[in-house]
């Protein structure tokens, strides 16, 4: 998760300094990642298996610059086989990152050969301006990747309803088809995000458990993560759809 209240200087200075191939990238690239304003940090891909001993994740790290441009870098987070420690690669281009996954775990990389035709709804790195300015704007539509993990489905399914505090969470019957899940990945749809709620400033995550159920149909719960309380406490809420979770999203950012 992205720390809302972390700057954009000190979170490109932890993202450079962790990673084991900063030195790779550009030098000119690396020139204009110093004037950047704002960022916007999303998960791409997670694909988690103990029973494997696999556990990796791509994240977009997404940074609006001081002459109107946009740039993204590409992080790979990976524990080796045998190694509990994680280590961490970033990459100036997706292609490049999918490339690394394939080099690390030996393994088609989704994606790769895509990069050069965008998808549907996609965008080059410069047009991500728009997404950092906007806060709440629904997203179009879009072929979302998958890389589903198979393990305890259906108890990660349980804990994400168990932590739901909001009166309208999904109800019993939701909760009866995830008994059946088998499958699931987690997706950080919505990066971290930052507004004025009860006088303070709240941060906001939108996230994405989808699951496949034992009868091979999908279905998704969406989780705000957010800190406008009273309080300024954490709190989870938990929906049906991508529309009822960015609706309440909108409806706590009001709140005076």
């Amino acid at each position: 998760m992205s720390d809302p209240y972390e700057t954009t200087e000190v979170h490109l200075g932890r993202l450079l300094g962790r990673a084991l191939n900063s030195f790779d990238l550009p030098d000119r690239l690396v020139e204009r990642l110093g004037t950047a304003l704002a960022h916007s940090s999303s998960l791409y891909t997670a694909h988690h298996s103990p029973a494997a001993g696999t556990w990796r994740e791509t994240h977009r790290h997404t940074y609006l610059l001081a002459d109107g441009g946009a740039v993204s870098l590409w992080e790979l987070s990976y524990r080796p086989e045998g190694d509990g420690a994680v280590r961490h690669e970033v990459f100036a281009s997706k292609a490049e990152a999918c490339l690394a996954v394939t080099r690390l775990f030996g393994e088609p990389a989704p994606g790769a050969a895509q990069d050069a035709v965008l998808l549907p709804g996609e965008e080059e790195p410069e047009g991500d301006a728009a997404a950092l300015s906007a806060l709440f704007v629904p997203a179009t539509p879009v072929r979302r990747h998958r890389e589903y993990a198979v393990e305890e489905s259906a108890d990660h399914a349980r804990r994400v309803l168990r932590r739901a505090e909001n009166p309208d969470r999904p109800g019993e019957r939701i909760a009866a088809r995830l008994r059946g899940a088998y499958a699931h990945q987690i997706t950080q749809a919505f990066g971290a995000r930052q507004a004025l709620s009860n006088g303070r400033d709240a941060g906001f995550n939108l996230y994405e458990h989808a699951f496949v159920l034992l009868d091979g149909t999908e279905l998704s719960l969406w989780e705000v993560e957010h800190t406008a309380t009273p309080d300024g406490r954490h709190m989870c809420e938990v929906y049906e759809s991508e529309a009822a979770a960015r609706e309440a999203m909108e409806l706590r950012a009001r709140v005076r």
